[in-house]
């Protein structure tokens, strides 16, 4: 894990007006590139800003010490660290987010990972899909389920793999500071099992957009991803495209009759993504498929 100065310095350097994400990232690649010179972390990152935006820079500081969720102790992983995600980094370059802010159990990262994501108003067929799907997932060793953290898809992903002895990880559409434990979650909880993770500043609110960005990160984080049930438009819709776009495996459940919170299921079918299929014997979905 890198130094919180790092981090803070990291942080303080986007919030300048005119930075991003791409130009953070270049600065750090160069960063890293030239790092036999000794250069301290800030006074590198200072050093290509003008002198307004220096200011900016000192005023706006992020400070993130001793950050924590309940208990435990929130670590970050930034681009320049070695156990930073490289899954992410490939299919994200100069997007990839700078800065993972993540509490709990980090090994998860290790682990095979499949994502899933669909409707907040998710059909009982589609609960009962993704119940399926993830308790079979969980019952194998080193696989780990990886999903947003709204109601619907999301929430019955993380249940079921946690009151199965799973584990799964949680991608928040918002900074990592507002995280808090649902009520509905609190039986099956358990900080070995679980690791939460924001692409975002800790102070970082709830947004639309957010949110959309917020898919790539689930999409990289995940070797195959399920779309339970996705409208025809919407996040979930977004989330199943970009998969396709970025050449990861997508599954879908295929319904004779569809509701209306899964009338994008056909078109992401007709658009490439595999039907996920169903064990004539056991007469549950076929998970081996999606690993």
């Amino acid at each position: 894990m890198c130094e919180i100065k790092e981090v803070q310095a990291i942080y303080s350097f986007m919030k300048v007006k005119g930075v991003g994400i791409a130009r953070t990232n270049k600065e750090l690649t160069s960063y890293k590139q030239q790092i036999g010179a000794m250069w301290a972390l800030e006074d590198w990152l200072l050093s290509v800003l003008t002198t307004e935006q220096k200011a900016e820079y000192y005023a706006q500081y992020v400070t993130v010490d001793g950050l924590k969720i309940k208990s435990n102790k929130v670590h970050f992983n930034t681009v320049l660290d070695p156990t930073y995600p490289a899954a992410l980094k490939n299919l994200l370059r100069l997007n990839t987010p700078p800065v993972l802010s993540m509490v709990g159990n980090t090994s998860l990262l290790q682990n095979k990972t499949v994502g899933f994501s669909g409707s907040r108003k998710v059909s009982e067929k589609g609960i009962a899909i993704t119940r399926d799907c993830v308790e079979q997932l969980s019952a194998i060793p080193g696989v780990s389920i990886v999903s947003g953290y709204a109601q619907g898809v999301d929430k019955e992903a993380h249940y079921a793999a946690l009151a199965t002895g799973g584990s799964t990880i949680i991608v928040l559409p918002n900074g990592i500071s507002s995280f808090y434990v649902r009520q509905d979650l609190k039986e099956v909880w358990d900080w070995n099992r679980v690791l939460v993770i924001s692409e975002y500043q800790p102070a970082d609110k709830w947004s639309v957009s957010r949110a959309m960005t917020r898919n790539n990160t689930i999409i990289g984080l995940s070797d195959s991803m399920v779309v339970v049930e996705a409208g025809l438009t919407g996040g979930s819709m977004d989330a199943g495209l970009r998969t396709l776009e970025d050449s990861k495996p997508l599954f879908v459940p295929m319904y004779v009759d569809y509701p209306e919170s899964a009338l994008g299921n056909r078109v992401l079918l007709e658009k490439g993504a595999q039907r996920i299929g169903r064990n004539r014997q056991s007469n549950r979905a076929n998970i081996m498929a999606l690993l």
